[in-house]
């Protein structure tokens, strides 16, 4: 066997390597959404729910950025900087639980 047809069956097998992990992203997404139509079905108390709602739309946010949108293998420095992104993204989250004046944290 020459050698371009040594690289064109490397070449092959690495795209169905690929291929296999897009479908398996692409199955714990549907099997995801799944368990978000789910939480809304059970009668959970309100907090509760939109908790787990949001972390199971975290956790399938992160498999599309990290496998379709490629940041899986990005060098550190985008990594940080995504990370830090996601840390303020949640402070601001945060601030209206934070500054809500219902005598827990701010007291007028």
């Amino acid at each position: 066997m020459s050698d371009h047809a040594a690289d064109l069956g490397d070449h092959a097998a690495d795209i169905d390597k690929h291929v296999r992990v897009y479908i398996i992203v692409f199955v714990a997404l549907m099997v995801l959404t799944i368990v978000t139509v789910a939480i809304a079905r059970v009668h959970l108390p309100v907090p509760v729910a939109v908790s787990l709602a949001l972390l199971v739309a975290t956790i399938k946010g992160s498999l599309v950025a990290c496998y379709f949108m490629h940041l899986i293998s990005e060098k550190k420095l985008i990594l940080a900087v995504l990370l830090l992104t996601v840390v303020f993204f949640a402070v601001l989250l945060a601030l209206p639980v934070l500054t809500h004046s219902n005598g827990y944290w701010i007291h007028e």
